[in-house]
């Protein structure tokens, strides 16, 4: 099939009524993005946030017409700002194969590879984790997640207990397993990112080694590595929390953080645990430390 997708600028405010007016209308489907390059911080649960300045993009059914669309819109919405609007003929297509055209193996500290099914690497000394797109963040693509990754490869996890805080996708989990830890607890807020976790382990043949948590569900103990790749609001907030998880002695691995977070993160972290330098790439960093015994 082939779709018309139009889209136009709009403010925080009006984006979501735009959305339902869209929808009213036939729209099979109403996304958001940003249309201005700038950060959303973590919401809290049940809560949306939406961008300044937001794209709303709309998909149609072919046989309707763009401009008879534009006309309602802007008659309906005529005290609202509108701008940048587009419309376009948007060919079907296999969109997951779309996207695994841009994923490809990554190596992270010469030990682990991140591959998608069927490119697969199998060098001596290094292991390979399994994993497609999906619906759950957390491909390796994105810095926040390599920097954990590469904390991961660059430390000996023999026989540990690892807690993942925020485990998205479940790739920080796995990757723990797989580089040789005893066994992971993967907690999120989302259910999809924890049935996301459990079918990644499935694939990669540790599901035994992974338990996955909707936060009331988990019952709180020490682990000798917690990761929490979530945002710096949160990361503040649940610093106690946090460092409480931690057994003396354990590793902290903190990402999700931009560069210029990154103190404010630190200085909620210094009362439990000793924070090492940033670690930067891109705009983002890692910060890591150890509790004291």
């Amino acid at each position: 099939m082939t779709w018309h997708q139009i889209s136009v600028i709009t403010d925080e405010a009006t984006a979501p009524e735009l959305s339902d007016y869209l929808t009213s209308l036939g729209a099979v489907s109403v996304t958001y993005m940003d249309a201005e390059d700038q950060p959303v911080y973590e919401p809290l649960p049940g809560e949306t946030k939406i961008w300044p300045n937001t794209k709303v993009i709309a998909l149609f059914e072919i046989d309707v017409q763009p401009e008879a669309i534009k006309v309602r819109v802007i008659n309906s919405f005529n005290r609202h700002p509108l701008k940048e609007w587009s419309a376009e003929i948007l060919e079907d297509q296999a969109w997951e194969r779309a996207w695994m055209e841009h994923y490809h193996p990554m190596k992270f500290a010469d030990r682990l590879w991140v591959c998608p099914t069927g490119q697969e690497q199998r060098e001596p000394g290094t292991v390979c984790l399994t994993l497609d797109p999906g619906l759950a963040f957390g491909t390796g693509t994105h810095p926040t997640t390599a920097l954990c990754l590469e904390w991961l490869a660059e430390h000996d996890l023999s026989g540990k207990t690892v807690i993942d805080y925020g485990c998205g996708s479940g790739i920080l989990a796995v990757a723990a397993v797989l580089l040789g830890a005893r066994e992971a607890h993967a907690i999120d807020i989302d259910p999809q990112a924890l049935t996301a976790t459990h079918d990644n382990a499935k694939k990669n043949g540790i599901a035994d080694k992974i338990q996955c948590y909707l936060p009331e569900q988990f019952a709180a103990f020490t682990a000798d590595v917690v990761i929490a790749n979530i945002l710096a609001q949160p990361l503040i907030e649940l610093s106690g929390k946090i460092a409480a998880l931690l057994a003396p002695a354990g590793s902290l691995v903190l990402s999700g953080i931009l560069k210029e977070q990154a103190e404010a993160v630190s200085a909620a972290y210094r009362p439990f645990i000793t924070i090492n330098p940033p670690i930067i790439q891109e705009d983002w960093c890692r910060l890591d430390g150890q509790k004291d015994t």
